[in-house]
């Protein structure tokens, strides 16, 4: 691989100045755009020696053959410039995203003479105004069905409009009270548009006012005894509560706001978008991405917001929008949101009180939704098969690796060493046949893998194991003698991935060559998930984005690592509960009581005696017993696995391997 760049541009000749640059192949594509306060500073990082670049950066870098840059007079020009050209290109290395689906919309067509709600995906109608999205269609027509029974405004179509206004006839819907429209010849247009006014007035947070009045609408007809028109204003009064039950105030009731929660891997990241206004949530997005380029934390939100707003009109940028991080160039943000609004837009971190308890609600969504998007693949027959043959083209293996067992090594604070293993067949996991070793002694992770492989591989080929179970009959006589076999620990796999880069590899080629099992092939998932290590190769393998057997190897990896941490916390559960069993007086279900009120023997360690005796069946005496044992021991430490770039796992405790 060559030093350095052909393409890259002398000395000087990139101006300081603010821009947008574009990355090309050699047939002129687009491969990226990217925006900086400073050209210079930014496209030298770029240009940096190879080595030192991450390794998508590389191939972004090394597949380019040319770059070129436009200088603009603002950083808000060069925030534009970039949307603007991300959506006319659509450069593959750019984070891409992906809606999880169409979602529906209510939309009031104020453009019409006399405006109706419809239901709609389409976001593009001249002249309406939308509330939403909503997560489900049903959600829509629920809230339409409460909404109409306190602002009877049109609901039916185009042409039963046309009709009934030429007839003189009500439409259909008005006929049997679904259409308040002036169609149901009960309102004239003008009066029409007030109740649309009120409608939309409404939905965008005015609920307090409506509610006040109607509650004084329906106290005055009740004292004049007009029960029927009370009915009929305690009825809007249930339809509104029934609306406003379904969104909770979870902030202030003058608070309009689109709060951001974010999920992330270095592959993809997941984004829940809350859209609040007059303190509710009036409508929830998610959606997901995936990276070409590494960016995290900050930057990614500032491509997200904008994504978001790069087309939205003055109505749809609210006051305040909040983030998980502060992008760098959040005041050029707020001015380009402000142009759209055509008022000041605060860019904020929601840090403490409702706004952040929100924003770990938002979050946990987007947590679950990253899960349900790296794992949803798996499912289909066909996404598996193609996923094994991506990995089979990438590694250059002679045939698909039908069965895949990867390895990582996991240890607290370097002691208490354990390994996993995991086995996927035909690109499922087979939960079966996991298994998990404890490490008497080692000297680093390498070590540690070397020795789990040894021990795994002595194992393969070897006779099946089989349980002899004998019935026995009421005269002593053996009857039949059944066999119960364990799942095969005997079958060779085709491939082995082990949690590491270079040294773990290496060490695991060490393993395989000891044992004699050279057709066994091998590879490591280094830290950035994507990348993977053969042994005797300078650099890794680098499975392109759209290839499914990236998230077979990453879904591997992480099942991997935690199988390793929970062996490692029933092993410490175990190590806690012998320590607390030496207390004399304190029996199996004291202690227990106690794992179950503290959590930790460093917790524990850490309470008075007033907090140990808070829990049942604990006096003073023991308490007091509990302290002083405790008093000299060690703190507890906290796990980790060879991924997590801890390098030691010296004076590991002696225990026997399980599996």
């Amino acid at each position: 691989m060559a030093a350095e760049l052909p393409y890259k541009p002398r000395p000087g000749e990139i101006p300081t100045d603010p821009g947008v640059y574009r990355f090309r192949d050699a047939q002129g594509r687009v491969l990226y755009v990217g925006k900086a306060k400073n050209l210079r500073q930014r496209l030298s990082n770029y240009f940096a020696p190879l080595r030192t670049l991450h390794e998508r950066t590389r191939r972004m870098v090394t597949t380019a053959a040319s770059v070129e840059w436009t200088v603009v007079p603002t950083d808000v020009d060069s925030l534009q410039l970039e949307y603007m050209w991300i959506k006319e290109f659509d450069p593959p290395f750019n984070v891409r995203y992906k809606d999880d689906k169409s979602y529906p919309f209510m939309a009031i067509t104020l453009a019409d003479e006399a405006p109706r709600v419809i239901v709609t995906r389409n976001r593009r109608i001249p002249g309406a105004k939308y509330f939403g999205p909503y997560p489900k269609v049903w959600t829509v027509h629920d809230t339409i069905d409460q909404m109409i029974k306190v602002f009877p405004i049109r609901t039916c179509s185009d042409a039963s409009y046309r009709k009934a206004m030429a007839t003189g006839r009500p439409c259909f819907p008005g006929q049997i009270g679904k259409c308040g429209g002036p169609c149901s010849m009960t309102v004239t247009i003008a009066e029409h548009r007030a109740m649309v006014d009120d409608f939309i007035a409404f939905m965008e947070g005015g609920d307090e006012r409506f509610t006040r009045d109607l509650t004084r609408r329906m106290q005055e007809a009740s004292a004049a005894m007009d029960y029927e028109s009370a009915a009929k204003y305690r009825d809007r009064l249930a339809s509104i509560d029934a609306v406003l039950g379904r969104s909770a105030l979870v902030l202030p009731q003058d608070e309009d706001a689109d709060l951001f929660g974010i999920a992330e891997d270095e592959l993809s990241a997941a984004i829940q978008h809350f859209v609040i206004r007059g303190g509710r949530v009036r409508g929830v997005r998610a959606s997901t991405l995936d990276k070409e380029i590494d960016i995290a934390g900050a930057d990614l939100v500032d491509q997200i917001l904008q994504r978001v707003y790069g087309e939205a009109n003055g109505e749809q940028v609210p006051r305040r929008v909040l983030v998980p991080a502060l992008p760098d160039d959040s005041a050029e943000l707020e001015e380009w949101l402000r142009e759209r609004r055509g008022k000041k837009v605060e860019i904020a971190v929601a840090q403490r009180g409702r706004r952040a308890e929100l924003m770990r609600n938002a979050t946990l969504n987007a947590q679950q939704a990253l899960i349900r998007h790296k794992t949803r693949r798996s499912s289909d027959y066909t996404t598996r098969t193609q996923a094994l043959t991506d990995l089979q083209e990438a590694l250059g293996l002679d045939e698909a690796p039908l069965r895949i067992e990867c390895y990582d090594i996991s240890h607290l604070g370097g002691t208490n060493v354990v390994a996993s293993m995991v086995v996927f067949e035909d690109g499922l996991p087979r939960k079966d046949q996991y298994r998990s070793f404890n490490i008497a002694e080692t000297t680093d992770d390498t070590d540690s893998m070397y020795q789990v492989l040894r021990r795994r591989l002595a194992h393969i080929d070897a006779p099946e194991e089989a349980e002899e179970a004998p019935l026995i009959g009421e005269d002593g006589e053996e009857l039949v003698v059944s066999e119960r076999r364990r799942p095969r620990f005997a079958y060779p796999p085709q491939l082995l991935i082990v949690d590491g880069g270079k040294p773990q590899v290496e060490a695991a080629a060490r393993a395989l060559r000891d044992a004699g099992r050279a057709d066994i092939a091998l590879c490591g998932i280094a830290k950035r998930l994507e990348e993977l290590w053969l042994p005797g190769e300078d650099y890794p393998v680098i499975l392109p984005r759209t290839s499914e057997a990236l998230y077979l190897v990453q879904r591997l990896r992480d099942e991997a690592h935690r199988f390793a941490i929970t062996h490692q916390r029933k092993r410490r559960r175990r190590d806690i509960a012998s320590i607390l069993g030496e207390v004399p007086g304190l029996g199996a279900a004291r202690i227990k009581a106690l794992l179950r009120h503290f959590g930790s023997v460093a917790a524990l360690r850490r309470a008075t005696t007033a907090e140990i005796q808070e829990v049942q069946g604990i006096g003073p005496a023991l308490a007091d017993a509990i302290r002083a044992h405790l008093a000299g021991s060690a703190g507890e430490p906290v796990p980790v696995t060879a991924g997590d770039g801890v390098g030691s796992a010296s004076g590991a405790s002696s225990t026997p391997a399980s599996g």
